[in-house]
Parts: C-alpha cells; structure tokens; sequence
C-alpha cells in the first residue's frame, strides 16, 4: 500500500512493516513546518493502523535529517516579536512530533544514510532503534551558529551517557556511524549496502511478535524509565499482571510448553 505525499513516502508491505521515506532532498529533508506536519500525522495514522506492525524512518539523498529549515526559520523574524510566536510555535510541533514516535504503540526504527544533524540527529535519537550506514554521521552542530541544540538535548540525552551527550552539544563536532554505536545513539552501524536489509531484518523479526505485548512493553519501558526504582517495580509488576491476563500471553506460554509456534491475536 502506498500512501506518497512529494517529501514523504509510505509504504506498507504485506508483514506490516510501515516504510516512511523522508523525500525532500532539495532541503537535505529537513524538517519545515509541511515535513513536520506530514510526519506527525503519518506517525499518528501507523499508530491507530492495526495492519501495521512495525514503522521504518528512513531518506532518500545524501542527508538523512538536516534539521530544521533554517531559511524558513530565519522568514519567521519578519513578524514584529521578532519571530517569538513563530517560533515557539516550531518548536511545539517538533517537540509533538518527537513524542509521538516515543508514545507510538508500534516500535519504530530509524535506518540512517548521510548526515543527521541537530533536530535531524533528534529525530534518531526519538526512534526506539536506530541503525546506520557506517558513512552515516550525527552531529547537534547549533554552538557552531550561536544556537545551543537544547530540544535534540532531551533525546540526546537519554540515549547516550552524560559526558558523551555534553561532548556532541558542546563541540558540534560530527560523530561517525561506528563511535555513535559505541556511545549508544545507534543500535548497529553497518555497510551501506546492507542498510536496508539490516534494518528489515530486524523490522521484520519484530513484527513476528504479538502487537499488544509491543505496545504494553514499550509503552512500560518509556513510563518506568523516568520513575523512582521503588515506583518503577511497582508499576512493572502491575504491568506484568495485566500482561499475564492477556490473550496473547496464555497462548504464547502455552505453545512454549506445547512446543509449537504460537497464534497471535494482538489481544
């Protein structure tokens, strides 16, 4: 199933992989306000779509995610407040369109190619998993042009350890595919030409699971990430109850001990 706008893609395949293409190579797929509104509610739609099991980020270029479109930004100092309502308004929609790939019920995954820099390497870092061409490289460049990245901040932040989070956002200083994999901004880096089938073999291995156990366990893991580790247990072990009662769960146990593969029925 195909779903194209000009600067974004769909494509559903038959094991529910949802393909989302960032098309804009004339802007390096930035993300402007009709990039961020076609992703946004492309994200929503794979969310609420129960065909589809899986979601895959990926580009089309030389660049994955410049950022956002700075031109577009720059007009927006036209108004009188100096561009303060525009924005605040960009902004809201980038920090919306992150969390929807967190709060989506279908694990999403990143393939990179190219460049993702600034709220382009934000992008990557919302994704659940990332995996990237080994001449892929992610930086959050803004100390460059006097403009701290501190939205990508907060997922850059809690993909990567502290001091390798400050050394991005303090330098600016681009961090090739390997050295990302090593501080945890990316699962793999890979050959270029075996990105594609790197990442639908995951994408793939993924779907082949229960969609109702995906959507419970990460929506539990981004909850209890943020709690107190007292409260965190509470909460998990409620989840794990819930879970237990679930259709899938018994029948998932069941053809464990059965010996056979089981029948899921996302309930």
């Amino acid at each position: 199933m195909k779903q194209d706008s000009i600067i974004l893609l769909r494509d559903l395949s038959r094991d529910g992989i949802m393909r989302l293409t960032l098309n804009d190579v004339a802007r390096r797929n930035a993300l402007s306000e009709a990039m961020l509104a076609e992703l946004g509610s492309a994200i929503a739609q794979a969310g609420d779509d129960p065909a589809v099991r899986v979601v895959v980020l990926a580009a089309n270029g030389p660049a994955f995610c410049a950022g956002h479109d700075l031109k577009e930004m720059t007009a927006g100092r036209e108004a009188e407040d100096r561009g303060r309502a525009y924005f605040t308004r960009v902004m809201a929609r980038c920090s919306g369109v992150m969390q929807a790939i967190v709060s989506c019920p279908k694990p999403v995954i990143a393939e990179v190619t190219g460049i993702a820099t600034a709220a382009g390497c934000q992008l990557v870092a919302s994704c659940d998993l990332a995996i990237a061409a080994e001449t892929a490289k992610f930086s959050t460049p803004g100390v460059h042009i006097g403009l701290f990245c501190s939205t990508p901040m907060v997922a850059l932040s809690r993909n990567t350890a502290h001091k390798h989070a400050m050394e991005m956002l303090l330098t600016g200083d681009m961090v090739p595919a390997p050295r990302a994999a090593e501080i945890g901004l990316v699962n793999y880096a890979v050959a270029e030409d075996a990105l594609r089938e790197a990442t639908m073999e995951m994408a793939r291995k993924i779907a082949s699971k229960s969609s109702l156990t995906l959507a419970t366990g990460k929506r539990a893991y981004y909850a209890q990430r943020e709690m107190p580790l007292a409260d965190a247990y509470d909460y998990a072990s409620q989840v794990m109850v819930d879970n237990m009662l679930a259709h899938d769960a018994e029948e998932g146990i069941g053809a464990f001990i059965e010996k056979r593969d089981p029948r899921w029925q996302d309930r």
